[in-house]
């Protein structure tokens, strides 16, 4: 699940999610790559908002589908999502929170970092001063 990638704030890209396992190749991470042109760059914590946007736009991630081993999200769920599609839903006003730490820096490509950090809830490994 390591990754030599780096995510938005410059530090080693941390794991996204394990349940369900998310990332393009499927190895918990935001990794990304080549084959990867729809850039699952962004760590996202999904909203049932979220995820009826996506469905509005051609991109259900509620229904499963076995034959791809995909188990369907819920609200909660930490998942990879494509930079283009958080973007849209940000610009409709239905954006869901993202994982800095675990968001891959590709995602600057076509999110402003501003924008994630409207919407992050990452925690500090010391969260005694919050």
């Amino acid at each position: 699940m390591e990754s030599n990638e780096r995510n938005v704030l410059g530090g080693p890209l941390d794991p996204c999610g394990t349940d369900p396992l998310t990332g393009f190749y499927r190895d918990g991470c935001c990794a990304t790559g080549p084959e990867d042109v729809g850039r699952h760059t962004i760590c996202a914590v999904v909203t049932a908002d979220f995820l009826e946007h996506q469905r509005s736009i051609g991109n259900d991630l509620s229904t499963p589908v076995p034959l791809w081993g995909f188990p369907g999200l819920v609200p909660g769920d930490r998942w990879c999502v494509t930079a283009a599609n958080w973007l849209r839903a940000y610009h409709a006003g239905r954006a869901c929170f993202v994982v800095l730490a675990s968001t891959n820096q590709r995602a600057l490509d076509v999110v402003p970092l501003e924008a994630l950090r409207e919407l992050a809830v990452d925690v500090p490994s010391d969260p005694t001063g919050l």
